[in-house]
Parts: C-alpha cells; sequence; structure tokens
C-alpha cells in the first residue's frame, strides 16, 4: 500500500546499480583514461613498480606504487586503477598518467622556464653550478643549480632547462620566491609569460 501511494506521489525507488555505475563514473579520471604514445626512438620498461623512460634526453626512474597498474603495450601505454570507484585510488590514476606522460615528454623534447628579473641594480649570473643574483640585499644570494637541470643568464633572462619538469619547475618557483615582483614598479622576478598586475601609485597633491 505505501508502495501505492509512493508511485502516485511520483516518488521514485533508487536503483542500486544505476547508482553505482553513476558513483564510479563520477569519480572516473579522464586523464587517467588518455593512452601515452611512446615516440620512436624512446625506450620504456617496468619493473615491478618502477617505469623508466630512456630517449634521445636521458633517462628517468620513478617509482609507482601498486594502486595503478600500468600496462606497456608496444608503443601504447595505458592505466588501470586497481580498486573501481576508489576516490583515492581514481586520484592516484590520473596522477600517474599525467608523471608517465611528463617523463616520456621530458626524455624527447625536454622542458623549460624562463625567469625576467627587473629592477635597476639587479643582476644574475652562473658561474659554474652557482647563481648569482644581486637583489638589493645588503649581501649577494647565491643559489646551488641542482644536478639533472641546466640555468643559463642573459641580461637578467634566466633560463632553466632539463628533463625532470618537477624539477625545473620547483627549481625555478624557488628562485622567483626570492624576490617576487612587487605590484607598483614590477620590480623583482616574474615568468616570461607572467602578466604582473600593476597597483597604481599614491598621486601627488
Amino acid at each position: 500500500m505505501i508502495g501505492v501511494w509512493l508511485l502516485v506521489l511520483g516518488i521514485k525507488f533508487p536503483n542500486s546499480k544505476n547508482q553505482k555505475a553513476k558513483t564510479y563514473s563520477k569519480y572516473m579520471s579522464r586523464i587517467g583514461k588518455q593512452i601515452v604514445i611512446v615516440p620512436t626512438g624512446t625506450e620504456v620498461k617496468l619493473s615491478g613498480t618502477t617505469f623508466s623512460a630512456k630517449g634521445p634526453k636521458g633517462t628517468l626512474v620513478r617509482d609507482f606504487p601498486g594502486d595503478v597498474t600500468i600496462h606497456i603495450n608496444g608503443n601504447e601505454i595505458t592505466f588501470t586503477p586497481n580498486k573501481e570507484g576508489d576516490r583515492t585510488v581514481n586520484a592516484l590514476w590520473g596522477a600517474y598518467a599525467s608523471h608517465v606522460k611528463n617523463m616520456v615528454i621530458g626524455v624527447n623534447e625536454g622542458y623549460t622556464k624562463k625567469l625576467v628579473l627587473e629592477g635597476v641594480g639587479f643582476k644574475s649570473e652562473v658561474v659554474g653550478q652557482i647563481l648569482n643574483l644581486a637583489l638589493g640585499f645588503s649581501h649577494p644570494v647565491k643559489v646551488t643549480i641542482p644536478a639533472g637541470i641546466t640555468v643559463t643568464a642573459e641580461k637578467n633572462n634566466i633560463t632553466v632547462t632539463g628533463i625532470d619538469k618537477e624539477l625545473v619547475g620547483s627549481f625555478t618557483a624557488s628562485v622567483r620566491a626570492m624576490k617576487k615582483p612587487e605590484p607598483y614598479k614590477g620590480k623583482g622576478f616574474h615568468y616570461s609569460d607572467e602578466v604582473v598586475r600593476r597597483k597604481q601609485g599614491k598621486k601627488a597633491a
């Protein structure tokens, strides 16, 4: 009798199968479902949970725990989560796919980040594995360049290159953080493609 009244009122019982399908599709990773194509001349290997990529520019190795299975089939790399519908595993699904894709691109093309240093008296110079900076402080700033990346400085234009995307990005970000661009004159570091929002200074009376 209760079911009849629910139908009359337009209330429907949830379908457990449809609900499960919707939940799973909600947490599926669009990045994780993508296929990574291995370019010609690139060698990829999977030993247990350790993935390696070797290309014209070098070799990268990274460990991927067993929450997501990596499949290498010819020149295609695919990824399968070990637990369907698990939010954490599906997040790792996309992350693993991104890391592997970045590794393949890195050993073939490499990555480049560019910084521009603006400000009167500000200077940048690379000597060996040291990036020397004059940033308006009472002392010079010396930054050790980590192994695996190359840094050049020309007319306060600093270029960071390497095959490891994370290393290139983190090093560039750490250098930029030493003197972030101020909003009035734009003095400091900013990325070459970054738009620094400016503020209007105080007007004279």
